[in-house]
């Protein structure tokens, strides 16, 4: 599996999330056979929605495709390091590799502030950091910039 093409395409969908006014916050979720399964991006402005981040929306497609909330065999690919409650998504689905771009130290659950994966729940992915780190913090960067 070429990670670096599935985040081309996360990082097309936080593309799409910069468009729109949105923190640029891209995911997709391959299935065992590498076909893309799940795409999100984050929505919260547009959708008034706390809980709808990149992750969770790609999840939620996922599922349905598969026609199960277990994801096993998947691997899910996103721009930016998950926060608390995509780290559970994460958990909950079952997902067994997490692919992620940029760190994130203020709400990062995979290392920056905690590592959720390494608390004792019963799921522990294999994670994979720092895949197109510069292209997915850039992005970031970019956007902050422009509030400013």
């Amino acid at each position: 599996m070429d990670y670096e093409s599935y985040m081309r395409e996360a990082l097309t969908l936080a593309r799409e999330a910069y468009d729109a006014g949105e923190v640029p916050v891209g995911c997709v979720i391959a299935g065992p056979d590498g076909a893309i399964l799940g795409r999100g991006r984050n929505r919260r402005q547009e959708s008034h929605d706390a809980t709808a981040h990149a992750e969770v929306e790609a999840i939620r497609q996922a599922c349905s495709a598969l026609g199960d909330w277990r994801l096993e065999g998947c691997t899910l690919f996103v721009t930016l390091e998950p926060c608390p409650m995509c780290t559970g998504a994460i958990i909950n689905s079952r997902i067994p590799t997490l692919v992620y771009g940029a760190r994130e130290p203020v709400s990062g659950s995979v290392g920056s502030v905690i590592d959720l994966f390494m608390e004792r729940y019963g799921h522990h992915p294999s994670v994979y950091p720092g895949v197109l780190k510069e292209d997915c913090a850039g992005l970031l960067r970019e956007f902050f910039q422009s509030k400013r």
